[in-house]
């Protein structure tokens, strides 16, 4: 059975440097929970994302052991993602936390319904306690024309990077729309803040067209 490898199918969207480049995203599918709250505090950041995997992990074990009406398939399970923004965007700014909106994310392949999405669940439910099972939802999400860079480091050191990522925007003739997102391409749970690796990508509108 050939294992899918989304991180090679969407390479120019899960690599990048700190030079900030251009990447059209088409319409993606993802299991997602949206919640509030200081992601370093907030007891409903970390049970959305304790959430996320269990479920990702069982329903790719389920699909590759037909355990599903799909025909058997293997795939990894991708990095965690999130969107984030804030009613008041100076809060985004200026980083109060508190204040703070978010959407935690896992790519899901195209196959995967919501059905499929039901089994694993209940699968999950039976096994484990998990505070956000009810909240998880599988949509697809559209973002199209937009740019990206990658940081090291800290989160809390990032606001230079996403500065330098709004004006290579600006300069391209386009204005911000959409979400800010970021792609954690290593777990902020067990590795040190100035290891981290992180994409961050925000879509935008062309002006100059």
């Amino acid at each position: 059975m050939e294992k899918k490898d989304f991180k090679k199918i969407y390479k120019e969207l899960y690599t990048a440097s700190i030079t900030p480049k251009l990447v059209t995203v088409p319409p993606l599918q993802f299991i997602s929970i949206t919640g509030e709250g200081n992601p370093n505090t907030s007891k409903m950041f970390a049970d959305a994302v304790t959430t996320l995997f269990p479920v990702a992990y069982t329903l790719k074990f389920m699909i590759k052991k037909g355990e599903t009406p799909l025909s058997p398939a293997d795939y990894n399970v991708m990095p965690l993602e999130a969107q984030w923004w804030a009613d008041n965007m100076e809060d985004f700014i200026s980083r109060n936390k508190d204040t703070w909106k978010w959407k935690v994310q896992l790519f899901m392949p195209d196959f995967v319904t919501e059905e499929i999405l039901a089994l694993a669940i209940e699968k999950v439910r039976k096994k484990k306690s998990l505070a956000m099972l009810d909240s998880l939802k599988l949509e697809t999400i559209s973002e199209g024309t937009s740019a990206q860079i990658m940081h090291f480091g800290s989160y809390d050191t990032e606001m230079p990077t996403i500065q330098a990522l709004h004006s290579f925007i600006k300069a391209n003739g386009g204005k911000l729309s959409g979400l800010h997102r970021e792609i954690y391409l290593n777990d902020f749970r067990k590795v040190a803040p100035e290891k981290l690796k992180t994409i961050i990508r925000q879509p935008y509108i062309n002006l100059s067209t």
